[in-house]
């Protein structure tokens, strides 16, 4: 069986803007993806905010330079992710496919297979 991180994006203003109905809603939708799993489910957690992050970068002299947030400006954040186990992409793509993330209008799920070594 192949692994797959499945990478969650969204708008941080519209999670964070989210009402309670809307959270329950993506909480519930997260809830049926773990039991849908199952055994599949090798890992997953909500990330913090973006403005926690903490990037690592060479400096001039080879020097490691760590800077505060994300080292990229994007409209999406990475709010969150999955490691599943599969026999391939298809079936990854059906078990995702039910996540609030990939409906609402400002948030979208990316799926990578991991490298076997």
């Amino acid at each position: 069986m192949a692994k797959y991180l499945i990478l969650i994006y969204g708008v941080e203003q519209k999670w964070d803007a989210m009402t309670e109905s809307e959270v329950a809603d993506l909480f519930a939708a997260h809830r049926a993806f773990s039991a849908a799993a199952g055994d599949s489910l090798v890992l997953g957690a909500q990330l913090e905010s973006s403005s926690t992050a903490t990037s690592l970068r060479s400096g001039p002299d080879r020097s490691v330079v760590p800077t505060d947030g994300p080292f990229l400006e994007t409209k999406e954040a990475l709010g969150g992710f999955y490691l599943v186990e599969a026999p391939d992409l298809d079936k990854v793509v059906e078990m995702a496919s039910g996540l609030y993330e990939v409906h609402a209008g400002h948030s979208g799920v990316e799926i990578r297979p991991l490298v076997e070594q």
